[in-house]
């Protein structure tokens, strides 16, 4: 009878009834396959984020074939060269280490705290003894300051009375701006609670707001802050947020991560930011 209910009313065969089917009719759709995949030649993995006021530091990897495991190697046969706007080099030192305040890992490191303002480029080269060569350009942008961190709590009981948060700041009108906010709570070393990337492209020059849900306590210690991001690096955490969405997704197309650099993958920016501390009272 379900066959024929089937064969009677195609228009409106559903998941459960077609599993039925599968079922009574004992077929069996599985089938196992091996996919070779190409193992390609191994490319430089670049990460530096240039702060002002910081000594710079950057770590070096890289790329292993998709299944393999993903135990680091550290590359002891590199060298770095950071190109001041003035036309000045400067060789890293390899030096591994840890960021106490990120809990970030390096591999090399600069000599003195970096002097950089709005609008100065920098180049940077990454290359080895195997021939692997990557380069890179970042320009500081402009510092956007927040305007205003506020908060409200809802009028539930003690035990669920939680506070949303709203930060405002002004756009700039006359270029395309591209922000990144995250919040922390207590230390950045922790990973933030909220944090998101967006453009101007329907806010152009107006005084821009960002929220949270309801989800902060009585006390609770903030650390707001407001990145202004250059566009490569804007266009490179957004599809390292598509990647991470589409991996593991059969239904999602893949999605290639946009580096900022040429020769290899990664990142290569100037960070400019304005960070609030707030108490929740």
């Amino acid at each position: 009878m379900i066959q024929r209910f089937l064969l009677a009313r195609p228009a409106r065969l559903g998941a459960a009834a077609l599993a039925v089917l599968l079922t009574v009719s004992g077929c069996n759709l599985q089938k196992d396959i091996d996919v070779d995949l190409p193992a390609g030649p191994s490319q430089l993995v670049v990460e530096c984020y240039l702060e002002p006021g910081v000594v710079p530091r950057l770590t070096v990897s890289e790329t292993v074939p998709y299944l393999s495991s993903p135990t680091p190697t550290l590359l002891t046969d590199v060298a770095v060269v950071l190109t001041y706007p003035s036309g000045q080099k400067e060789a890293f030192r390899f030096t591994p280490g840890l960021d106490t305040l990120t809990q970030k890992l390096y591999t090399h490191k600069g000599k003195n705290p970096l002097v950089a303002r709005p609008g100065d480029t920098f180049k940077l080269e990454v290359y080895d003894t195997q021939g692997r060569r990557v380069t890179g350009t970042a320009t500081m942008p402009a510092r956007v300051p927040i305007d205003t961190v506020q908060w409200k709590f809802n009028d539930k009981s003690a035990e669920e009375r939680k506070a949303y948060v709203l930060v405002k700041f002004q756009d700039q009108a006359a270029t395309a701006d591209f922000y990144r906010m995250q919040i922390h709570t207590d230390s950045i070393s922790n990973d933030p609670n909220r944090d998101f990337e967006l453009d101007d492209r329907l806010t152009n020059g107006q005084l821009m707001t960002l929220g949270t849900s309801y989800r902060y306590s009585t006390n609770d210690t903030l650390l707001v802050t407001l990145y202004h991001l250059d566009q490569p690096y804007y266009q490179f955490l957004r599809s390292v947020d598509d990647a991470q969405n589409a991996n593991g997704n059969p239904f999602a197309q893949p999605s290639a991560v946009r580096s900022t650099v040429e020769g290899g993958v990664g990142i290569f920016t100037i960070l400019s930011y304005d960070r609030r501390k707030v108490i929740i009272r």
